[in-house]
């Protein structure tokens, strides 16, 4: 496939709707149909691919998403860095609801989801002891600081299943574990990304305190995700857009693009 486009960002289903002349692009892939078609435009002088995660109608829950076909398909158009802004739940209570947290580890709580495009016959290990790509969470961080924007410039963040929230239980123990971020879509995405040679970002915007911190805040309900995630869409939208604008063209600093050939013997 021709090169469409050299940015990609998760969960677009809003922010294409901002932008002139949009290309609507189907891609197949070796592992299926991804959560909807691409959709392509310009912000600044990159062209930036947005794909739903959850389809345009948010219809696939985060367990039952292709994250493998998704993160392929930005490959396929040519896509070398991908941005995941996502709804998150805060573990601790410095990190408000309306806060960005740009993550900078994950750890993975999910079950049977397939989390990598490596299935033989050579051995390949990628290391994911640094999971997101130091240059784009450097920008993130300052464009966000830039912007006014209250933003943590570090956080893990552990993925469970879904669709279901936390038990108490469970929540207190991640928080007990001094993890600042909980959420359902973070793992394998972003991973993937890493392992297809490209740059990874993940953006949690906070949108309640999870079940966890009993006694200080109630159990975390959908309609109060979807509240406060609206309320701070417009943030958001300034973050990514001011962002990607000042995305350097080439790849000069991280080590990204290497990651299959420093996986193999």
């Amino acid at each position: 496939m021709e090169k469409l486009a050299d940015i990609g960002v998760f969960g677009g289903s809003g922010f294409y709707k901002f932008l002139d002349d949009i290309e609507e692009v189907p891609v197949e892939t070796p592992y299926g149909k991804p959560s909807d078609n691409l959709f392509i435009g310009k912000i600044g002088s990159h062209k930036v691919a947005f794909l739903p995660r959850h389809g345009r109608h948010h219809t696939i829950l985060p367990h039952l998403i292709n994250y493998r076909a998704n993160v392929w398909a930005m490959k396929a158009v040519g896509c070398t860095r991908v941005i995941s802004p996502c709804a998150a739940g805060s573990l601790q209570k410095h990190v408000a609801p309306g806060h960005f947290v740009i993550c900078d580890q994950f750890v993975d709580w999910t079950d049977g989801r397939k989390s990598t495009i490596f299935e033989g016959p050579i051995a390949t290990h990628p290391s994911a002891a640094e999971p997101y790509c130091p240059e784009l969470r450097a920008l993130a961080i300052k464009t966000a600081k830039d912007l006014g924007i209250t933003v943590h410039d570090h956080g893990t963040v552990v993925v469970i299943n879904g669709p279901r929230f936390s038990t108490k239980a469970e929540s207190k123990f991640f928080t007990n574990q001094g993890w600042e971020v909980i959420n359902m879509t973070a793992f394998p995405e972003a991973y993937l990304v890493k392992e297809m040679d490209m740059c990874p970002l993940n953006i949690s915007l906070i949108t309640d305190y999870d079940a966890g911190l009993v006694g200080d805040v109630p159990p975390v309900s959908h309609h109060e995700v979807m509240q406060v995630f609206n309320n701070n869409v417009a943030n958001l939208k300034k973050l990514l857009f001011t962002m990607i604008e000042n995305i350097p063209s080439e790849r000069t600093v991280c080590d990204c693009a290497n990651t299959k050939r420093n996986s193999q013997p």
